[in-house]
This record gives C-alpha cells, sequence and structure tokens, in this order.
C-alpha cells in the first residue's frame, strides 16, 4: 500500500486538509486506517488504538479508531479515551453518484457554522474525520419529546446556511440528481435473478423519468424555497448526545441546494428504518405539526412568528415532496443494486420506497393549503 500525501487548499479561508493518495480496500479497512493514522496521528503508538468496525451504513464502510492512554498516562486510571478518528471508506462505484470534492466542501463549511465534524483528512476512497459522541437514532428514538425538537431546529439552522460561492441560479439538486441516477440504471442487471425481481416492480426507465418530470411539475406549484439541504438525513446520520442534549448531523455526500421541504419530506419518510422497514412509522398529521412549528419558530426567527398559513402550507409542501424522497432513493437503490459489494438487499429497498411512493401518490397530491 503505497502512500503518498498532497495539501489541499481549501475554499472559504480553511485551513488546509491532507490529501493522502491512497486506496484502502473494503475487505481490509483497519489496515487501510492504520496507514492513516501514521500521518494524521503520527504520535499514536499503534499498541495502544482499538478499532471498531460500524455496520449501520448501507453505502459505505466505517471504522473507528479509538486512542487509549498507556499505563504512565495520568489519564488511565479511569480508562479515559484520549482520541478518536472516524474513518469512512467510500462503497464501490459511489463516484458515480457522489461529488467528492463537493463533500468536502460541505464538511469543511458546516464545520465552521458547528454543525458538522471537522474533517482531518481525505484519500483516494474515502475520508478521516471527527468522532461525535452519541448514539444513533432509531425508529423510536427520532419521535422522544427530548430528541425531536432538537433535530427540527439543527435542521432550521442548516437551512439558513450558505455556501461560500454560491451560484447565481441557487438551483434545487432534486431534478438534476433524478436525472443523474436514472441515467445509471442499467438495461439489464449483470444477475439474472436481480433482473426478474427489479422490473417485476419497476417501469422502464423511460416511463420512470416520464413519472418523474410529471410530479416534479406539481410539486414545484407549491413553491418551497430552495435552501442549503442534507437531502440524506436518514436516522443514522443523526448523532443525539443525551449528555449534552444535541445532535450533530453527518454525512454530507448529498448535500446542496435544494427545496426545502424535500429535506423536511426526506427525514420523515425515514422514520421506518431501514433494515426493518415499516411505513406506519411515518409521521402522523399531528406530530408533524409540532415538528414543523418548532422547525418555523427556529428557522423563521423571533421577530416573525409562526402563522397558521405558513405552518399549513408547509405541511402540505414536506408531504408532497416525501413522494420525490421514495422516488429518488428507490431509483438509487437500483444504482446501487448492480454496483454495491455490501450485503445488503437493495432491490428489496428500492421495490419498498417505490411501492410506498405509488401507495401514497394520490393521498399526499390530493392536499392543499389556503395561500
Amino acid at each position: 500500500m503505497s502512500r503518498q500525501v498532497a495539501d489541499c487548499i481549501n475554499g472559504g479561508g480553511e485551513p488546509k486538509v491532507p490529501r493522502l493518495s491512497l486506496v484502502v480496500s473494503e475487505q481490509a479497512v483497519t489496515d487501510g486506517a492504520t496507514e492513516i493514522l501514521k500521518v494524521i496521528r503520527p504520535h499514536w503508538c499503534r499498541d495502544n488504538v482499538r478499532f471498531k468496525l460500524f455496520t449501520d451504513g448501507i453505502t459505505n464502510k466505517l471504522v473507528g479508531c479509538f486512542h487509549q492512554p498507556t499505563e504512565d498516562d495520568s489519564k488511565a486510571s479511569n480508562g479515559e479515551i484520549q482520541d478518536v478518528v472516524l474513518i469512512r471508506v467510500y462503497g464501490n462505484k459511489t463516484d458515480l453518484l457522489i461529488d467528492r470534492r463537493k463533500e468536502t466542501e460541505n464538511i469543511q463549511l458546516l464545520h465552521r457554522y458547528g454543525y458538522a465534524p471537522a474533517l482531518y483528512a481525505t484519500f483516494t476512497n474515502g475520508l478521516a474525520y471527527e468522532y461525535v459522541p452519541g448514539v444513533t437514532l432509531t425508529p423510536s428514538t427520532v419521535q422522544l419529546d427530548a430528541v425531536w425538537p432538537l433535530v427540527a431546529r439543527r435542521m432550521a439552522q442548516m437551512h439558513k446556511v450558505r455556501p461560500d460561492c454560491p451560484t447565481d441560479s441557487y438551483e434545487p439538486a432534486l431534478p438534476a440528481k433524478i436525472d443523474q441516477f436514472l441515467r445509471l440504471i442499467p438495461d439489464r442487471f449483470t444477475d439474472p435473478l436481480k433482473d426478474e425481481r427489479v422490473w417485476k416492480v419497476f417501469p422502464k426507465v423511460s416511463a420512470m423519468r416520464d413519472e418523474f418530470q410529471e410530479l416534479y411539475a406539481r410539486l414545484l406549484q407549491t413553491g418551497s424555497p430552495v435552501v442549503f439541504c442534507h437531502n440524506d438525513l436518514l436516522l443514522g446520520n443523526v448523532i443525539y448526545d443525551d449528555r449534552q442534549s444535541r445532535v450533530t448531523f453527518i454525512d454530507y455526500e448529498y448535500a446542496a441546494p435544494n427545496h426545502q421541504a424535500f429535506d423536511i419530506g426526506n427525514h420523515f419518510t425515514e422514520f421506518a428504518g431501514i433494515d426493518d422497514i415499516d411505513y406506519g412509522r411515518y409521521p402522523g398529521r399531528d406530530f408533524q405539526l409540532q415538528w414543523l412549528r418548532e422547525y418555523l419558530k427556529e428557522f423563521n426567527g423571533p421577530s416573525n412568528p409562526v402563522s397558521e398559513a405558513d405552518l399549513q402550507r408547509l405541511y402540505v409542501q414536506v408531504n408532497q415532496y416525501a413522494l420525490a424522497s421514495h422516488y429518488l432513493w428507490a431509483v438509487w437503490a437500483l444504482i446501487q443494486a448492480e454496483h454495491s459489494t455490501i450485503d445488503f438487499d437493495f432491490v428489496q429497498f428500492g421495490s419498498a420506497r417505490f411501492l410506498e411512493y405509488r401507495r401514497r401518490k394520490d393521498e399526499f397530491l390530493a392536499l392543499s393549503f389556503a395561500d
């Protein structure tokens, strides 16, 4: 495993972040992590490093590198961990889906606001960043009264962030991302069984493209503003620290300007979970209105009280854009089904999201609000 280090100069006056010309194998992430630590934590003794492979993700591999104190360290008596680095190894072919340069910029931008972990280094197929203490959310904890207001407020804060060099048009990412994903769906899947399963549920790509264009035309009529969005706020991407009563969002692979209602609606669809999907967990109207009111209080600021009209409008927008969330991740799953080496049934996941989109489509598009 060869190692070369270059400095990349980041936008916005950020300090330099090491860029390592190193490829970490998905089958040997601990070995790769050891090589990276030699550069970003050269003072660490290998014998004092503990590695933990996290298994929550279905796109990337993630390993935690925990530095334990030595016996003669004053902190050793209480077993305190001195430092932790997380190393994320990108999934196979995910560069087809994600702009990695933009991801790095997003992390650094949001870190300046205190909304994202610090970035320590990038390498050819991944990055190393700060460990955030806490636990990822679950379908149960995401609805706790101690948790959901923190998520609502943090999303509102993130939605008020402006990129260092925003484009003049500030175009929403959704239509371009859907178009990109649709172009990547194979005409025939390499695995014959996957190919059969996919086309039993999904229409051909040309029909899917037409259907989304029709859906998006309807969504545009709701007037949801374009803000800086996370775009992938599944439960595993929210870290809750109960000691500090704080949530932190992680994994900014898809962060970009997008419709405000998409980010919220996408989060609500993720209440269903991933390994054991249950769309009965999608939040009901009463819970949503509480959540959205908390969000708007933060987003609008104290000088702009939340009106019932604003609340009802956002409720309609969010549920209609939840349809686009289902559509996006259903298409994404088909690409992963062809390329990913992670042991996960992407065809089943994509089918579940597409069928839920179809099931709720008429109901959600029938919602309306008074101007």
